[in-house]
This record gives C-alpha cells, sequence and structure tokens, in this order.
C-alpha cells in the first residue's frame, strides 16, 4: 500500500530523480515510492519508461509542475497566515478606534460636566457673598 501522508507547506521537500537514459537493472513498476508525498496520489508523476525520451520528459515537466504546486501551496499558506494576523490587527485597531471614540465621547462629557460645575460654584459663591454682606448689615443695625 503506498502512503499518502501529508508534508506541512513549511517543511522542505527534497525531490531526487534522474533524467539519465540509464536504466535501472530492476525498477519495481508496481511499488512506486512517492516522488511528491504532499500530492494526492492522483496528481503524482507516474514513473516513466526509461527507454523513451518523450516519457523521460513529460515526467520531467511534470515533476517541476508538481515542484511548482508544493511552492503555490506553501505560498498560499504563508499569504493566509499573513492574512490572519492582518485581520487581528485590524480588528484590534478597528477596536482601539471605538475606544478612542468612545474616550472622546466621555471626554465631551466631562467636560461639559466641568464647566457646568464650575458655573454652579461661582453662582454658589455670588450667593455666599451676598448673604454674608447681608448678615453683616443685619449685625450692624442690631
Amino acid at each position: 500500500m503506498i502512503s499518502t501522508t501529508r508534508v506541512p507547506a513549511d517543511k522542505p521537500v527534497r525531490i531526487a530523480f534522474s533524467l539519465d537514459n540509464a536504466s535501472d537493472d530492476t525498477p519495481p513498476e508496481d511499488s512506486s515510492p512517492l516522488v511528491f508525498p504532499e500530492l494526492d496520489q492522483q496528481l503524482q508523476p507516474l514513473p516513466p519508461c526509461h527507454d523513451s525520451p518523450e516519457s523521460m520528459q513529460v515526467y520531467k515537466q511534470h515533476c517541476q509542475i508538481a515542484e511548482e504546486y508544493h511552492e503555490v501551496k506553501k505560498e498560499i499558506a504563508l499569504l493566509e497566515e499573513r492574512k490572519k494576523e492582518l485581520i487581528a490587527k485590524l480588528d484590534q485597531a478597528e477596536k482601539e478606534k471605538v475606544d478612542a471614540a468612545q474616550l472622546a465621547r466621555e471626554f465631551e462629557a466631562l467636560t461639559e460636566e466641568n464647566r457646568t460645575l464650575k458655573l454652579a460654584q461661582s453662582q454658589c459663591v455670588e450667593q455666599l457673598e451676598k448673604l454674608r454682606i447681608q448678615y453683616q448689615k443685619r449685625q450692624g443695625s442690631s
């Protein structure tokens, strides 16, 4: 049985094949090892017929395509990870923006409350001063 274990996209994969026309003494046709273990079985390059240059060329092209496919998958995985990072940063920035807007509203409300309290304090001080004057007039007339 042929294993179809997947290799993570960030792991380097070494691929070895020979394009020499010299054929091996006993190439096992039915038990071919997976040249690209991260590929599904149906995408694996079929072993070439060592006697046919055309077969060797097709095998070489298939291996190059498989390498490119692996690189693209790896790049997609990296870009998806970067996308997650950027989404997290965007979410954080939006949260900070909402927090900043909330703080600005609170600041405006507190500023208005402070202004109102200062006005009330000055009115109370004026009233107190008027009451003192009235009290002093009453004390002086008695």
